[in-house]
Formats: C-alpha cells, sequence, structure tokens
C-alpha cells in the first residue's frame, strides 16, 4: 500500500494524547457512609471493572476512528506494478481491409471495432492508432473521435508482419516504457505464419475479430477470350467460399444501361461469357447479387476505341512478312528504304524496324537512340552481309555486341516463357517438344544486362531484349533460317508491335504497379489526369513525342472507370478493381505467448490493460472505516453498561 500524501500520516502521532489523558486520569472519589458496607463495596467493585472495560473500548474506537480518518487523507492507494509512476505507451493498431466488411455479432467487423474504440479508451489518454492507410500520433481519443467514425474501408492494405513493424516505429525510443500494442484485425489467412516478436517491455495484444458467416461470392476476374468479325467474347471467372449456390444472378451494364443478364450454378468456382459488339467503346460493369462482402460484387472494365500503332520498317530485305503481322487493323504501318528514309519520320513512329540493312549510317545511330530514349522501341533483325562496326556503333547503346559471325546449323529449342512476349496466353501450356526452327548462320554476342526470350540448343540467344530494343543474332530471310515459317514468329513480333504502345488493358488492380500508354501529343507543361465525379488524380506521368507513359499504384483507391483527360478532352478511359485477395474468408489460429494475450474482445483487453496499470484508491474505504467506528462507539456508549 502506499500513499498520496504520505507527509500527513505524522497526524498519527496524535493519538498519543488520548491515551496518555487515559493513562494519567486522577478521579476524586467522595466517601459515602452506609449500614451495611459489605454490600456498598461488592457493588462498588463490579462497577468500577465494567466502567474500566467500556472506557477501554470507547478509547479504542476513538483511536480506530482517529486513525482511518488520517489514513483516509493520506489517500492510500494499491498498484500491480512496484513502479506504477512509469511512463506507459498505446499504440492500436486497426485493421480496415475490405475483409473488416464481415458480420459479426453486433454488425460489420470495423463498425464494432470502432465503436470499441472509443468507448474504453478514456477521452483524454494520449494513444497513437495505426490504420491501412492513415497514422495518427500521440493524439488522443476525443481528438480523432471523428477520424475514426469516418474511416472507411482501404484496397492498400498491410501484411501482419508490416503492419506490426510499422506499429512498433509508433513507440517512442525511451528506455524502461511500459508499452501495450493493441492488434485488431480479423488476422485473415496469408501465406507466411505470423509470429510476433516481443521484449520484457512491449505487451502485445492480438484481438481476433470473427465474422458470424463465411460465406462469400466473389467476381474474380474477366477477359476477352475470343474476338471475331462481329462480336467480342468476354469470359468472366467467379469464386466462392462456403456453401453452394444454384442461381446467382449476373449483370452486365455499358455505363448504367443493362446490356446483358444470366446466372449461373457455383459450388467453387464458376465461368460464364458475355457477348460484346465488335467496334463499340464499352465502359462496362458485371455486378452480383452478394450479401457478405461487397467490394468484390462489381468489376469495372473498358473496351476503348483502338489506337493504332505506328510501325516504320527501314528495309534492305523482303518485308512480306512483316506487312502480314502488322496488318492495318490493328498497325499503321510504313515500309521503306534507307536510303529514301526521312529522318523526320522516326520521331513519329511507336516501333521501328531494322529489316537486314547491311549498313547502319552513324546519322541513323544517333536518330535511334535520341528515338528508343524518348520511349520509342526498336526491333532489329541483321543482316547476314553486315558491317558489324555500324552494328555494334547502334548496340552499344543497348548493352550488347556482335562479336563475330558463325556459320553452322543451330536449332532454337528453348523458350522463355517467363519473357513478356510470351508469358501473355500465347501459350496454354509450355511445349517441351514442337518443330524447332532453325538458322545456318548467326552472330555470337557479348550481353549486358540482357533478357533471352528465344534461345539456341546450346543456350545462346536468337531473340533478345535490352531496355525498348529487341534483336535478333540472325538475319531471318529464306536462305538463312526457316524462322519466318515458324509458329513463333507471330507472337513475337506481333507482341513486340504491341508492347511499343502499351494501351490500357481491359481494367487494372489498384495496390499494384499499372503502367499504360496513351498515344496524344500534348502542349508544353500539360498533364494529364485520372477524373471520375469530384475524384481529380494527377498520376506519375512521363511524355514522350507521341505518347504519354502513365504509371499508378497506390491511386486510385477507389474502384470506378476513369477517364484520361487533357484539360476538359477525356482521351481514353481506364478501369480500376479492388484486389481479390480479400474475398476468401478463411483466418489464421493465433496461440498466446509470453507478453502476447489473443482474446476476441476490444473490451476485455482494455480492461486488462486498465487492470495492470490501475492505481486503485483506498481511501473511500477509510472514510467507510471511520463511520463505522463512529457507530461502534455511540452503541458502547449507549448500550454498554
Amino acid at each position: 500500500m502506499q500513499f498520496k500524501h504520505p507527509e500527513l500520516l505524522y497526524a498519527l502521532f496524535l493519538l498519543l494524547i488520548p491515551i496518555i489523558i487515559h493513562l494519567f486520569q486522577l478521579r476524586k472519589f467522595q466517601k459515602v457512609e452506609f449500614t451495611n458496607v459489605a454490600f456498598l463495596k461488592r457493588v462498588s467493585i463490579e462497577t468500577r471493572k465494567s466502567s474500566q472495560i467500556k472506557k477501554w473500548l470507547v478509547l479504542l474506537t476513538r483511536l480506530l476512528l482517529l486513525a482511518c480518518i488520517v489514513l483516509a487523507f493520506a489517500q492510500p492507494f494499491t498498484s500491480n506494478y512496484d513502479n506504477f509512476k512509469t511512463k506507459k505507451e498505446t499504440v492500436i493498431y486497426l485493421d480496415n481491409s475490405f475483409s473488416m466488411q464481415a458480420k459479426g455479432n453486433n454488425g460489420e467487423l470495423l463498425k464494432r471495432a470502432v465503436q470499441d474504440i472509443i468507448s474504453n479508451v478514456p477521452e483524454d489518454e494520449t494513444v497513437s492508432v495505426l490504420t491501412n492507410d492513415n497514422t495518427f500520433r500521440n493524439t488522443t481519443n476525443k481528438a480523432i473521435k471523428n477520424d475514426l467514425l469516418q474511416l472507411n474501408y482501404t484496397a492498400n492494405t498491410l501484411t501482419p508482419e508490416a503492419a506490426l513493424l510499422k506499429s512498433k516505429t509508433l513507440f517512442s525510443k525511451q528506455k524502461g516504457i511500459l508499452k501495450d500494442l493493441v492488434f485488431i484485425s480479423d488476422f485473415q489467412e496469408t501465406k507466411n505464419t505470423f509470429t510476433p516478436e516481443t521484449d520484457s517491455l512491449t505487451n502485445i495484444h492480438l484481438v481476433k475479430l470473427n465474422s458470424v458467416n463465411t460465406n462469400n461470392v466473389a467476381i474474380d476476374s474477366a477477359y476477352i477470350s475470343e474476338t471475331s468479325a462481329t462480336a467480342i467474347t468476354l469470359k468472366v471467372s467467379l469464386k466462392n467460399s462456403g456453401d453452394a449456390i444454384e442461381n446467382l444472378p449476373i449483370s452486365l451494364f455499358n455505363d448504367d444501361k443493362l446490356i446483358a443478364k444470366t446466372s449461373v450454378a457455383i459450388e467453387d468456382a464458376a465461368e460464364t461469357t458475355f457477348s460484346l459488339p465488335v467496334n463499340e467503346i464499352i465502359n462496362g460493369k458485371i455486378t452480383i447479387d452478394d450479401s457478405s462482402l461487397q467490394f468484390d460484387n462489381t468489376l469495372y472494365f473498358n473496351i476503348n476505341e483502338t489506337s493504332k500503332i505506328k510501325v516504320l520498317a527501314i528495309n534492305d530485305g523482303d518485308d512480306d512478312f512483316l506487312k502480314r503481322i502488322y496488318t492495318e487493323d490493328e498497325f499503321i504501318y510504313t515500309s521503306v528504304l534507307e536510303n529514301q528514309l526521312n529522318y523526320n519520320d522516326i520521331e513519329q513512329q511507336q516501333l521501328i524496324v531494322l529489316n537486314e540493312l547491311k549498313d547502319i549510317p552513324n546519322a541513323l545511330v544517333a536518330a535511334l537512340k535520341s528515338f528508343t530514349s524518348q520511349g520509342g522501341s526498336l526491333l532489329i533483325i541483321p543482316s547476314k552481309e553486315a558491317n558489324l562496326n555500324s552494328y555494334n556503333a547502334l548496340l552499344a547503346n543497348y548493352g550488347s555486341n556482335f562479336n563475330s559471325e558463325t556459320k553452322t546449323e543451330k536449332r532454337i529449342t528453348t523458350i522463355n516463357y517467363s519473357h513478356p512476349l510470351y508469358n501473355n496466353r500465347v501459350f496454354e501450356k509450355q511445349v517441351d517438344n514442337f518443330q524447332y526452327p532453325k538458322t545456318d548462320s548467326y552472330y555470337d554476342v557479348s550481353l549486358n544486362n540482357t533478357s533471352a526470350a528465344l534461345q539456341f540448343e546450346d543456350g545462346k540467344p536468337f531473340l533478345y531484349q535490352n531496355k525498348s530494343a529487341y534483336i535478333f543474332t540472325s538475319a531471318l530471310n529464306k536462305d538463312v533460317s526457316n524462322f519466318k515459317n515458324s509458329p513463333l514468329i507471330v507472337p513475337s513480333l506481333y507482341n513486340i508491335g504491341k508492347f511499343s504502345l502499351q494501351l490500357p488493358e481491359l481494367y487494372y488492380t489498384i495496390g499494384r504497379n499499372n503502367t499504360f500508354a496513351v498515344a496524344t501529343t500534348l502542349q508544353q507543361d500539360a498533364i494529364l489526369s485520372l477524373v471520375k465525379d469530384n475524384i481529380n488524380i494527377i498520376p506519375k506521368q512521363q511524355y514522350f513525342n507521341s505518347k504519354v507513359v502513365i504509371s499508378t499504384s497506390e491511386t486510385p483507391d477507389i474502384a470506378n472507370i476513369y477517364g484520361v483527360m487533357n484539360k476538359k478532352e477525356t482521351i481514353k478511359n481506364v478501369s480500376y478493381n479492388y484486389d481479390r485477395k480479400e474475398s476468401n474468408l478463411t483466418y489464421m489460429t493465433l496461440t498466446p505467448s509470453a507478453n502476447i494475450t489473443v482474446s476476441d474482445s476490444i473490451t476485455e483487453i482494455f480492461d486488462s490493460i486498465k487492470s495492470d496499470t490501475k492505481v486503485n484508491a483506498l481511501w473511500k474505504w477509510f472514510v467507510i472505516f471511520a463511520l463505522a467506528f463512529l457507530i461502534i462507539e455511540m452503541g458502547i456508549l449507549k448500550y454498554f453498561k
């Protein structure tokens, strides 16, 4: 027991005064003559004994009464910590990911958690609160109450490990401070096991909020599976966690107009298709009706007017195969001989093809270097009679070098399926044995930071990439190679053309690094914006001669269809959707350990924290005792004979 005002305890010495008075009290007795002396003597002795006991009891109760009053004014208390005055810090991590939309016993998990925090944290207590997208450092419950009540769900989530590390940075670096970290989440299942590390002064309180329903249906993805002359087939994939559903309605909108509706039966996964007209701009929205999580019930997508990619082939060989690949429905293909080239046309292109030039003039080397530095793509098909010095002057800009020509037959046997040219639905499965193309001669190369897409049987590169340059190591004419007759030539050259202007995809996922290009010409100091209603975002962008490359990651943070705008002109539309990783309602199993407590109640955790550092005031008890001794004294005086 400790005292808030221990100096008042000196008043206990005043209790000696009544004791001294009692011990040295002098009384005078008057002698009275009476006939029956023996009888009076006996009565006198009995009365004096009873009176002495009464006086001692009264003295004791008064001493205790006074002692309780002195102790009450000294304000005694107890604490679970010996050094209860040690500074304490509390950090709260509140998970506001989309999985916290799930319903608990008292409504949505996040909304209930906010109410419990507001109710259990004293208004003036200093705390730090961390969410997935906000940080409130060294503030009070009163100051951030409105922010917490308006807290929204976010797609930019932290893993439990990242949230724990970030939460610990909110503690001060002072030593000897008692630290309480309250980690509030549903602890959705992840690939990694969550094993928090603690120290002797940090108590981690894991609050696992439980949903009452683990059923959820999500629109997982959508993609164009087939395109014909009259229709586009859009395939939609759905996933279900929980009970099977016999009839799930699916609606397709163009803007706000319902254009198609269907239904599916789903157990774990299901697919359905929609047919869309060709050459029509679609601002699409696919929706389902599901009462569980809401964020994954809608998927936005866009089919824009196709921007044709400009391809310029500088030829000294046959370019019929290029014309068949770069067709006019998707490309603007231009063919020119090297001696007829207008250098001013280069900067307006997206892809330049050097088709078996014997010699590359220095002026063209300089022009191509400037072109690729401005975001253009370059495809080099060497000549069998190439001037290596002129080629190497160009290749030096792309981290490679032609050493010498090797005249021997080699098969092209290895496809790098992870290379961007081939990893986007080019092959349904990896092929180990196919009709290998071959070449009779090729150039040995020295490579620096390059990525080989196709390789010979001995591992040497046949087609490789460095930055925006794609380079064959062999001529492709029929006298040297049969690669033109191989099925590989179409996806290889077609994707090189498509990647030279990365047009917006069907949709993008919020939180990932997304990059796309917009074919446009901007005035000086002009910028492009992503706009939806009152949302106006200026993304990271890089301007080149004939295009603007836009990069996004954490923004926008709301799923919808955004217009890519130059001032008031809408150039294209682009769709963003939430990541579906939060859709699967499976959860971790948490185990308490040293300095780690696990609970499913926020109130219980905060009650525990309060009791650990609670000062139990005892002065009220001593006031009650003083009143009790006063009543006892009055009873003794009245009823004790």
